[in-house]
């Protein structure tokens, strides 16, 4: 780490401030230029720590930068996660109220609900598949509480940014469809995503790491160097599998997974 604890404390207070206020704070990785991973996740504990103590509760965890052409347009190798809270939930079909988010976005991914807990630095993708309940399409609502870009500078976000900002995580919207791990080849479970009836982007599971799986294998992995587990009954969102889609106000979401459920969601 590079970073001193009260660094840590202060830029989860500013983060916090900045979800609570709407108004978003610069990019981190310009106020501490010589930050690393390590400062990043320590700042996200930061961020979990608060919202524990305003009574929110921990309801699974997600990962983001799954994919080979996000990670190489980051110029990095590895994923990264955070965690999902009870207020993030958002039911098939609802409404997200207007002014909930700043900048929302959502992606297509496949949520892995636990029945068994999951964490040690071992773990194969048969041990994820034994530990899954069942698999459900979802969507994620993204949103940063950070600018996407520097208005002075023109720099943009960091992988460093967005872990800080707990993986930019904001929502999820589970579909009602429920499948048993091993019936699904996940990597050609798709979907086709559309915004006001027009298709944004289509995109196959096996975009996630060539197997949605092997990304609950990474998260518990990574997990278990922290002394952390995935808990049984969470809910792990394991990646997109296409770009980001912009929700502008008024605007409704349909994400088609064919034979694997459907999922939707309306900002007002």
């Amino acid at each position: 780490m590079q970073l001193s604890p009260d660094d840590h404390a202060a830029t989860a207070a500013d983060l916090l401030a900045a979800e609570t206020s709407g108004t978003q704070i610069g990019l981190v990785s310009l106020r501490f230029p010589k930050m690393d991973m390590d400062d990043c996740y320590a700042i996200q504990s930061q961020l979990i720590e608060a919202k524990l103590a305003q009574g929110r509760k921990v309801i699974g965890w997600k990962i983001g930068l799954t994919s080979r052409a996000m990670q190489m347009a980051l110029g990095i190798d590895i994923p990264d996660s955070g965690v999902l809270f009870d207020d993030m939930w958002f039911k098939t079909g609802a409404t997200v109220p207007a002014g909930r988010f700043i900048q929302p976005r959502v992606e297509a991914e496949i949520a892995f609900v636990m029945k068994n807990a999951l964490g040690s630095e071992d773990v194969t993708r048969d041990d994820v598949l034994a530990a899954t309940d069942y698999v459900a399409p979802s969507l994620e609502i993204l949103d940063t509480r950070i600018l996407r870009a520097d208005p002075k500078t023109g720099k943009t976000r960091m992988i460093f940014d967005t872990i800080s900002d707990n993986a930019a995580n904001a929502g999820i919207v589970l579909g009602a469809e429920r499948h048993a791990p091993g019936d699904v080849d996940l990597r050609w479970a798709g979907a086709i995503v559309k915004r006001d009836g027009n298709v944004e982007e289509t995109g196959l599971g096996a975009g996630v790491l060539n197997d949605p799986v092997e990304s609950v294998v990474w998260l518990a992995r990574r997990m278990a160097t922290y002394g952390q587990k995935i808990e049984a009954g969470q809910v792990i969102l394991s990646g997109s599998f296409i770009r980001p889609i912009e929700c502008p106000p008024g605007c409704e979401i349909n994400a088609d997974f064919g034979s694997f459920g459907a999922v939707d969601i309306r900002f007002d």
